[in-house]
């Protein structure tokens, strides 16, 4: 009788040409469309709002922008190409990477009388920035492993104290608005974890009674935990009308170029808020009011489409993760990334306060963007898996 020998000879690996055709095969285009319209869109709107701040150089921060979406691109490719459950074994190392990143600050120079940057020479990045992908990699991890007993108090504060860590070296630096984007980070993981509604309404309660504090309580008594350029800057957003000179003055230019372009905006030449830097920042934190001064309302609306294009397509994504951790993951990059445009474009209309938050895409910068692409890719990596887990 004849004995069938199992064949114990090893399966041919699949190449590296059919996972990479597998990966592209099942790519959200439309959210890298969506992605490249904005970088693009960014691209012009920067070339337009800055050509004036370099005398003899009007590509200045457009070539240098440029250079930063290439390397970025490469971001992306990279963490599109990467399987998300790998950041979610290293999530230890991970953390520890930020904490230390998040820590060399202190020792750095400070730039205009902050120390949020690190100068490696040819290039200076903000560690806050890579600290975000970073926190919600490993907040997502944390909270995936303990898919079991996420309603206990246990596993909701530690969450809390994983993020409570790298938010209190942000604030410190100090940079408030991008400590508030931890938190936001913090709030949308623990969210789409499925944490209870006790823990989360508690939290909220927490957080108002500490933003009170330090706004009012603190101060009161005599003990000021804020800068003074952020009391201001606070002052300001609660009473436009105080100091409109000083505290308010960035806000009152940035309004009044929002407004003065209309429907169809004032056109580059004419755009005088702009031009005659009346409007302070105009190509990294009020580059939103420069776009609606030279292209009106029709300029920004197309932007804010855009966006609106970019965070459809995300959400989309979170319903197609493959896994708890996945789904958090691309539940906080959604979060975080709405947060941003929020508060950016809040802010240079007067319905938020200054907070120095860039708006995605478009303020010049290094460190958001190649963050802010690499994020993208890590959403077409769970995309990706999502779909192939499907198929099977």
């Amino acid at each position: 009788m004849a004995v069938r020998v199992a064949d114990t000879r090893r399966r041919p690996e699949v190449s590296i040409g059919g996972e990479a055709g597998r990966i592209l095969r099942n790519l959200d285009y439309v959210l890298l469309g969506a992605v490249a319209a904005l970088v693009a869109y960014g691209l012009w709107v920067l070339a337009s709002v800055s050509r004036n701040d370099v005398p003899g150089d009007p590509d200045f921060f457009l070539v240098r922008q440029s250079v930063n979406v290439a390397i970025g691109v490469a971001v992306l490719a990279l963490t599109t190409a990467l399987n998300p459950e790998l950041y979610r074994r290293l999530r230890v190392p991970l953390y520890a990477a930020a904490l230390i990143l998040l820590a060399i600050v202190f020792v750095a120079d400070q730039v205009r009388g902050t120390r949020r940057w690190i100068d490696i020479g040819f290039f200076q990045f903000q560690p806050s920035e890579i600290g975000k992908a970073l926190l919600i990699l490993v907040l997502a991890g944390f909270l995936a492993d303990r898919a079991r007993r996420l309603d206990e108090w246990g596993t909701t504060m530690g969450a809390v104290g994983l993020a409570a860590v790298p938010a209190v070296l942000v604030f410190l630096e100090p940079d408030l608005g991008t400590a508030l984007v931890y938190v936001a980070i913090l709030g949308a993981a623990l969210f789409v974890a499925g944490t209870r509604w006790l823990h989360l309404a508690t939290l909220a309660t927490v957080g108002v009674l500490t933003v009170v504090s330090l706004f009012w309580l603190f101060p009161a008594v005599g003990i000021q935990v804020l800068e003074e350029y952020q009391i201001e800057r606070l002052t300001g957003f609660l009473d436009p009308d105080h100091d409109p000179d000083g505290a308010t003055y960035n806000v009152t230019q940035s309004i009044t170029a929002v407004g003065s372009g209309g429907l169809d905006g004032r056109g580059v030449e004419g755009a005088t808020q702009t031009n005659m830097n009346y409007l302070p920042e105009h190509s990294t934190d009020f580059i939103f009011s420069s776009l609606a001064e030279q292209r009106g309302f029709f300029g920004a609306a197309l932007l804010l489409l855009l966006y609106g294009l970019v965070v459809w397509r995300a959400i989309r994504t979170i319903a197609l993760a493959p896994s708890l951790f996945t789904a958090i993951v691309a539940g906080a990059i959604v979060v975080a990334f709405v947060f941003q445009v929020f508060v950016n474009v809040g802010m240079t209309i007067g319905v938020a306060p200054i907070t120095g938050i860039p708006l995605p895409f478009v303020s010049y910068g290094g460190s958001s963007m190649l963050v802010t692409l690499g994020l993208i890719g890590l959403l077409q990596a769970i995309h990706v898996r999502g779909r192939l887990a499907l198929e099977r």
